[in-house]
């Protein structure tokens, strides 16, 4: 099928930008539901989009629906509560999850998506607000091959770059592998400009030299976590805006239930998820996970 009327529910930081995309992008109709983000809903309301009053009601009418949503519990609840999408979800729709959540409940909201003759892929999203502005994002999907081009079709409103990795959950999997990776990239180029600094290096120096040198990585050429070294990062903004720290804490929490669960070693990811975890309780948890340098920083001094 076509993507006929299209739905999003969860317009947050990515989501409201995401969700602008596909309504200028799609030819048909754009359904939009958020509880909280009534700001967002009324932008695009003005730009065009139809509001729904659930999950529910928005499923009931749209062919294709896309959801951008917090964590694992949010999924279950817009998905599978009784106001959800699947209680009223068309048969022989697409459900494009670009949450990052746990593969159980992913998993589950495919098996109750199938029994109503309807396709749930996880679609999780790498790329961050910036992206989901110019619709650069890279998307990461787990679902049945026989529907991902038509899955491939929509996401391109919104993303350069899609994968189809296999069946439901591998988007997560592969989702927080990247972001485990990440995060340990991120307190490493925090540790080593906090270092420079100590020795009396220029930032904006060391970060040209290591950004053509060996230990080159995004996390020290695109999104510097020095305030001033790049200009349109969050670093350079008071640390606002971007990938909170407290979802970068959640996805590191999911790499060590993974861990666990395939009983893989990995410290360093599981030290990043104490640092991280220690960032939240001292208030951080609003700003942009690259505070990290922030956060050394005042544990140098």
């Amino acid at each position: 099928m076509s993507a006929g009327k299209v739905g999003f529910i969860g317009l947050g930081q990515m989501g409201s930008r995401m969700a602008r995309n596909v309504l200028s992008k799609h030819k048909g109709s754009l359904l939009v539901h958020d509880s909280v983000a009534t700001a967002a809903i009324k932008e695009l309301q003005q730009a065009g989009a139809q509001v729904a009053e659930s999950p529910a009601h928005l499923a009931a009418d749209c062919d294709t629906i896309i959801t951008m949503l917090p964590a694992g519990p949010q999924v279950r609840e817009v998905y599978l509560g009784d106001k959800g999408v699947i209680s009223s979800v068309k048969k022989g729709a697409l459900l494009l999850d670009a949450t990052t959540a746990d593969i159980a409940s992913c998993q589950q909201v495919s098996v109750e998506a199938a029994r109503k003759g309807a396709t749930y892929m996880d679609t999780p999203v790498s790329g961050g607000v910036g992206a989901a502005q110019n619709a650069g994002l890279t998307f990461i999907v787990g679902g049945p091959k026989e529907r991902y081009p038509e899955a491939e079709s929509i996401l391109k409103m919104m993303g350069a770059k899609i994968f189809h990795c296999g069946n439901v959950g591998t988007g997560q999997a592969a989702k927080v592998c990247n972001n485990m990776m990440l995060a340990i990239s991120m307190i490493g180029a925090s540790e080593t400009f906090a270092l420079g600094s100590k020795l009396g290096l220029d930032p904006k120096l060391l970060c040209e030299i290591i950004s053509v040198s060996s230990g080159r990585c995004w996390s020290i050429d695109t999104y510097n976590p020095v305030p001033g070294v790049k200009d349109s990062v969050p670093a350079s903004n008071g640390y606002k805006g971007g990938f909170g720290t407290s979802l970068m804490t959640k996805d590191l929490g999911l790499a060590q239930t993974f861990l666990t669960d395939t009983a893989t070693s990995a410290p360093m990811g599981s030290l990043a998820h104490q640092v991280y975890r220690q960032m939240v309780i001292n208030g951080l948890g609003d700003k942009d996970f690259s505070v990290v340098y922030q956060f050394l920083n005042q544990m140098n001094k």
